[in-house]
């Protein structure tokens, strides 16, 4: 669906905000309340470490909901929690949810949790997991939240980043087909974690009850002779969080988000990129332990003053493809954000979006996806069922929020399949070639952010200033590499072809492997699919595809391979020297749904590749191994 633009709203701001940034920021800043209001936006005294309203304090807890109270919506639903693997669902209005908050805050702060202190939130899609967040805002706490299931491994290695006084969690959480014990694993994490915490807190589901040792304290007894206590307020520049990134091994990389500058970018962005607003309902299908669930299911909609709706379900299975559309039309819902890979899954179980019909979603205005490349095909696809916009927007961990993307409550802008649109304020996104100046549009390069990044994005790597540096501004000069290839059009719409080391060298052609991926996803037959590039001793590298057909089909699976290898040579052209699809059952991702393209190209390439920890389920990467290690 095409929307003619306003006229003058998103060049003009854009524009401010890289010429006027202290203007444009300090303007935005006044829809925060502040302790002490800033008079400064940019602090650069100490570039490239950046901060923003360097002189201002405020309270974030207080603003995502004791401010709504004041202002006379305390009654008004906050979070509604809808829970099909259990049957539930629960609502808190405004003031319900800061009374449960305010309380849990004194759980914290008589176990001895002060401003600066680190709390670990290890726990499921459960409303414990949004008032455990929101209490340690309300104190000056720095949480961060490790996502449910995590391995003992990879939950004690944050541990010992952390340092957390005090860590949260459930007994269990609840995936469609088996209750997944958390406990057990926080108690093995302990035992392999050099750093203790002085104590546990354990929210006990009914589904499996975890026991308890001396260090341990029950949720739900805490609770009962907790005192509330007020919002204590912070520097701006002080921390809010810290956000591991998903590695492999090492030392992991925690993201440090501020107080200041993150409240005002996740106010601006959801009313401005997201159109949505004060009383209305938004939905970001994603996970707490994700920044997805950080900023769009916790912060920016209570920040301002929607409802936010958590669900603990899976897009398919829960029970089945209709899940999306059930919720929406259930809780009115305006928005939805969730990732290509939700919808992909729809449409492979319902590709004809039969169990649409049943659902009135009447409510819903606008389809945002984001967390991978969105294929042209399933852009297509979701908006003929839909008949909303569906707006793709990039954005990664580490900025917070949308680095480009259609402003759809600023100025929407025609949809082109393949772009997530323009550059939102703040970000001056470059496509440098490999000498670091700037390609001519229509050339491919590395996507790069001119410094510096905007309010909201990283301060830096916790604890470790010259890792930051070296990992994101070392590359170019004055420039944070985003990792991403891509490119720009005439029109200045930025398209993302995916992560720098997906593209591949055939005998010394430089081809993207989304742009095959994009040929691939538009066969009618195809749900979804990866190219990755393998090694080869006569071009270099040769590219290998993966397709997951639709249900249903009653045809050779050669046949179609056959098609898709027949496509991309007429679509690319021979250069592309992509010769084999192969049909699988199912492609490896992460929790959060990016497919595993490295994993499997190492695989390919005989490597013993390890599995992030990120790995949704290992038994695919398993069944996968035979076919990609044929020779092509």
């Amino acid at each position: 669906m095409t929307q003619a633009p306003k006229q003058g709203g998103y060049a003009a701001e854009y524009r401010r905000s890289l010429e006027d940034p202290e203007g444009f920021w300090l303007d935005a800043a006044r829809a925060i309340d502040w302790t002490v209001a800033p008079t400064r936006a940019l602090d650069a005294s100490e570039a490239p470490l950046y901060r923003w309203f360097p002189d201002g304090r405020l309270n974030t807890c207080h603003n995502a909901l004791d401010r709504h109270i004041d202002a006379g919506r305390g009654e008004q639903l906050a979070l509604v929690y809808d829970s099909p693997v259990t049957g539930r669902e629960a609502a808190f209005t405004y003031r319900e949810l800061r009374d449960e908050v305010a309380r849990f805050a004194g759980v914290l702060t008589g176990l001895g949790v002060a401003q600066g202190d680190r709390v670990v939130i290890y726990m499921p899609m459960i409303p414990e997991a949004v008032v455990a967040m929101l209490a340690c805002a309300r104190i000056g706490a720095v949480h961060s939240v490790v996502f449910g299931g995590f391995a003992a491994h990879e939950l004690a290695v944050r541990i010992d980043d952390a340092r957390p006084k005090v860590v949260i969690a459930a007994s269990c959480g609840i995936e469609p087909a088996r209750v997944v014990p958390y406990k057990p694993l926080l108690d093995d994490a302990l035992a392999l974690a050099e750093h203790q915490p002085e104590r546990c807190v354990i929210r006990q589901r009914p589904q499996c009850t975890a026991d308890m040792t001396g260090r341990d304290l029950d949720w739900d007894q805490a609770m009962e002779t907790a005192e509330p206590v007020g919002c204590v307020p912070v520097a701006a520049t002080d921390p809010l969080y810290i956000l591991y990134t998903s590695g492999t091994t090492g030392r992991p990389k925690g993201v440090v988000r501020d107080n200041g500058g993150h409240a005002v970018a996740l106010r601006w962005s959801l009313g401005h990129v997201y159109d949505t607003h004060p009383g209305e309902v938004f939905w970001a299908a994603s996970d707490v332990g994700w920044v997805v669930g950080h900023s769009y299911i916790v912060y920016a909609p209570l920040l301002t003053g929607c409802t936010t709706v958590l669900y603990e379900g899976k897009p398919v299975g829960t029970p089945d493809a209709g899940a999306l559309w059930r919720v929406i039309a259930e809780h009115r819902v305006t928005a939805l954000f969730t990732a290509p890979t939700a919808i992909r899954a729809v449409k492979k179980e319902d590709p004809r979006g039969e169990l649409l019909h049943a659902h009135d979603i009447g409510s819903l205005r606008h389809l945002f996806l984001a967390g991978e490349r969105l294929d042209p095909e399933t852009y297509r696809w979701a908006t003929d069922l839909l008949g909303v916009p569906v707006v793709d927007n990039w954005w990664q961990t580490e900025t917070g929020w949308p680095i480009v993307a259609n402003p759809m409550g600023l100025e929407p802008h025609p949809l082109k399949a393949g772009s997530p649109t323009v550059p939102m304020p703040g970000y001056d996104v470059r496509i440098l070639d490999a000498t670091g100046r700037d390609a001519p549009p229509g050339a491919d390069g590395a996507v790069a952010i001119r410094l510096p990044l905007p309010p909201g994005t990283l301060l830096t790597v916790w604890q470790d200033d010259a890792r930051y540096v070296r990992s994101y501004l070392s590359a170019h000069s004055g420039y944070y590499l985003t990792g991403d290839g891509g490119r720009k059009d005439d029109d200045g719409y930025v398209y993302v072809m995916g992560r720098i080391d997906d593209v591949i060298n055939v005998a010394g052609h430089r081809l993207s492997t989304g742009a095959m991926e994009e040929v691939l996803a538009a066969h009618p037959d195809v749900a979804e699919c990866a190219v990755v590039g393998v090694a080869d001793s006569l071009k270099g590298q040769v590219p290998r595809g993966l397709v997951v057909l639709k249900a249903g089909l009653d045809r050779d699976p050669q046949d179609i391979a056959t098609e898709l290898v027949a496509a991309v040579r007429e679509t690319i052209g021979p250069v592309a020297a992509l010769r084999r699809v192969d049909v699988v059952a199912a492609l490896p991702k992460t929790r959060s749904g990016k497919i595993l393209r490295r994993t499997m190209r190492d695989i390919a390439d005989g490597r013993d590749a390890e599995l992030p920890s990120t790995i949704d389920d290992p038994a695919v990467i398993e069944a996968l191994r035979p076919v990609l290690r044929d020779d092509v």
